[in-house]
């Protein structure tokens, strides 16, 4: 583990192997770690670079205002290059991603969003059962019990809004509730800079990409994928079945199957 500086912030990452490079961007409730597996698969034949955002895991920060895209161009200045590189983002980080091959489309190769956060996108409007979960997860953040804010967090993205409590147990578990749980007590990071919508700019991609999920993920992150699939000139798709929001904890070494065949065939 070693530190690349954007701003005032030291963002912890890790890299491994030679080749092109392929960023891995963790979800918004994990933080590099939940890249293990691909990190050791993908490495055999590419540079698999992976860093924790600013609030997360081992990175450093000072409050300040900031931009996710930057950060993520700071690493690339420092590790990749100058090569364009793949950008596999979950969740949040599929979000920068997307923004990242907006904004800087020659720095972007090709695209692996998976479940991933649009910006721009429409807020979700969740059925009553799941509306009953994301509501209790709220009054236990206002009473400031994040032990039960990170355990209803772990079955709401781990085991899927639908799924019984504690479904992915044992390694996989302890790991979600390690990394969410430093994520849940980090101090501020400062504003975020806020990209333009990409969800109105879908057509403008023109890189190979493709959008993965699981059928256990809330619904209306099914939904987003489907209409990425639909906007996104060329996009391939592929449900991950038996799965919640984050198949690499869950699924390790089937995402990395995918991820190897897509990158074979770049």
């Amino acid at each position: 583990m070693a530190f690349v500086r954007s701003g005032a912030a030291r963002l912890a990452y890790e890299a491994h192997g030679t080749g092109p490079p392929v960023i891995f961007l963790h979800a918004g409730v994990a933080d590099r770690r939940m890249w293990q597996d691909q990190l050791t698969a993908i490495g055999a034949t590419h540079r698999v670079i992976a860093y924790d955002r600013r609030g997360f895991g081992e990175t450093r920060y000072s409050v300040e205002d900031h931009s996710h895209v930057a950060d993520l161009l700071a690493v690339m200045d420092a590790l990749t290059d100058s090569a364009p590189a793949v950008l596999v983002g979950c969740s949040q980080g599929g979000s920068i991603a997307l923004d990242a091959a907006l904004a800087h489309p020659d720095r972007v190769r090709a695209l692996v969003l998976i479940a991933p956060a649009v910006s721009g996108a429409p807020a979700p409007d969740y059925p009553p059962d799941i509306q009953a979960h994301v509501d209790a997860v709220e009054t236990a953040e206002e009473v400031g019990d994040l032990d039960r804010v990170n355990a209803r967090e772990a079955h709401l993205w781990l085991d899927g809004p639908r799924s019984a409590p504690g479904r992915v147990g044992g390694a996989a578990r302890e790991l979600f509730l390690d990394m969410n749980g430093t994520a849940l007590t980090a101090d501020p990071v400062g504003a975020a800079h806020e990209p333009p919508s990409a969800y109105d700019r879908l057509g403008e991609i023109r890189v190979p990409i493709l959008v993965l999920w699981g059928d256990l993920d809330f619904p209306h992150i099914a939904a987003r994928c489907e209409h990425l699939a639909r906007e996104i000139p060329d996009a391939g798709a592929e449900v991950m079945p038996g799965t919640a929001h984050l198949p690499s904890l869950e699924r390790p070494a089937e995402l990395s199957a995918r991820l190897a065949t897509f990158l074979d065939g770049l």
